[in-house]
């Protein structure tokens, strides 16, 4: 369920096909150790297996000699121990593994379904679960009480689906904090399974309505593959790329030209400027020739048409080796190469003093309607910056108050370190089990019984 809607994701949103459904009731995505796990108690079912007197961690609490370890019921608990805090996601597709995966395959080998004899308890996707360190203190995002057999062999699967989009909501929620509520393009695409895009970008619209909950700041949602958006509803956007520019031997202007003529005006012209490192000269170019098109259709009446040719914005995507033909040199790595604030300024600056070169050829009374606009139509392009920004890398671009307006952000929204505090690694504890219809505690050294009060109680 989304804290932001109220609604479960249908399980359809999953595309689990009878034979993935299949493999998680058989534990083929399971860890093996599961699997014997349920093969042994499966068997000791069977048996009438009963623990006796032997030594175990209730001794003196109660007594269990009379337990059937085969038919156990358990509490286990699901969380994550990423500081301070994550944004939790992916927990209706591990729900949606529990319901369709929870049970046993009786003597005729047909599966029974055994989900309805589970409490379960949940978060929403879009909760925010703090960690301050101490392992005691974790805040499960789900709770199942149940007999162990029946979805132990689930675990693995479950833990995936819920670090994976944590993980990148997280990552997509400190990058927004980061830009001060300036747009982010999702461009993770090419650094992931394709099959992993509509999970990822599900992600990302997770993180952004949280942030604007939090924040009260709107924020637009921009993806670059369709699949980004199966999950929620979203349409990819994009103009070109370095591919576009070779496939027009080396000319921007003309690549941006013919993808202006050709592509509906409702996809914003952004035109990327480093093919020659050299992003000043490129973006003035493109501007000439997009504005020499802007102003004679708008001359001629052909407004329409004409906002095909406003340019949106530009996108320098120098890399971290290269240094812009517009960089003095200072012999610092981090201020000379890539895209840098010193790079960004001298855009702004160039793209605000250059209207009066696209007048100055005209004639009395064309300059009199075509001076303000020309003025406006360079000082509202964009400056789109992509390449290697992660939120520290924002962060330090908006202390220097860089006039970027859009920030690209890619592989960095996919990381996974410790080192960087990006790491969301889900585990499972059992943390209570089930005798004489109580539930008492037992766990390993150093976990216990965790609550949470964003827990609701979950049926189908």
């Amino acid at each position: 369920m989304s804290k932001f809607n109220g609604k479960r994701l249908p399980i359809e949103t999953f595309k689990m096909t009878e034979e993935v459904v299949n493999k998680l009731r058989k534990g083929w995505y399971a860890d093996e150790y599961f699997n014997n796990t349920i093969h042994v108690l499966t068997e000791l079912s069977k048996a009438g297996y009963e623990f006796g007197d032997k030594e175990n961690d209730l001794n003196g609490r109660i007594s269990v000699t009379e337990v059937r370890n085969g038919d156990i019921y358990v509490e286990m608990q699901f969380f994550t121990r990423r500081k301070p805090f994550s944004i939790i996601a992916g927990v209706d597709e591990a729900l949606a593994i529990l319901q369709v995966g929870t049970g046993y395959f009786d003597d005729n080998g047909e599966f029974v379904n055994t989900f309805d004899h589970l409490e379960v308890e949940a978060v929403e996707d879009g909760d925010m679960v703090r960690f301050d360190g101490d392992a005691l203190n974790v805040k499960p995002v789900i709770k199942v009480r149940g007999r162990y057999r029946d979805f132990g062999h689930l675990e693995t699967a479950m833990l995936g689906v819920l670090s994976v989009p944590t993980r990148v909501a997280t990552n997509v929620y400190n990058v927004l904090v980061a830009t001060k509520g300036k747009q982010v393009l999702f461009f993770p695409a090419r650094f992931n399974h394709y099959k992993m895009q509509g999970l990822d970008g599900y992600a990302y619209w997770i993180a952004i309505q949280r942030y604007e909950l939090d924040y009260d700041k709107h924020h637009q949602a921009s993806i670059s593959t369709n699949e980004q958006g199966d999950w929620w509803g979203g349409k990819a956007g994009g103009t070109i790329s370095h591919a576009t520019i070779a496939t027009f031997l080396g000319n921007t202007a003309e690549a941006m030209m013919q993808f202006s003529k050709h592509i509906s005006v409702e996809t914003p012209r952004i035109a990327l400027v480093d093919f020659h490192n050299d992003c000043v000269t490129e973006t003035l170019e493109v501007i000439r020739q997009m504005w020499n098109e802007y102003w004679k259709l708008m001359k001629e009446g052909n407004k329409e048409e004409a906002l095909k040719y406003k340019l949106f914005g530009v996108r320098p995507d120098t890399g971290g080796n290269m240094r812009d033909k517009s960089i003095e040199p200072i012999f610092n790595k981090e201020m000379d190469n890539g895209v840098n604030p010193r790079l960004v300024h001298i855009l702004r600056t160039k793209m605000n003093e250059f209207w009066p070169e696209l007048v100055k050829d005209y004639s009395y009374s064309d300059l009199h309607n075509a001076r303000d606009l020309a003025k406006a139509y360079c000082e509202e392009i964009k400056i789109v910056v992509t390449g290697g920004f992660n939120a520290e890398k924002i962060r330090r671009f908006e202390e220097v108050h860089a006039e970027v307006d859009i920030y690209g952000v890619g592989s960095s929204l996919l990381e996974n370190s410790s080192a960087t505090g990006t790491n969301n690694d889900f585990t499972a504890d059992i943390v209570q089990v089930k005798i004489n219809e109580n539930y008492e505690p037992l766990a390993k050294v150093g976990r216990g019984v965790a609550h949470n009060p964003d827990l609701k109680p979950f049926t189908i």
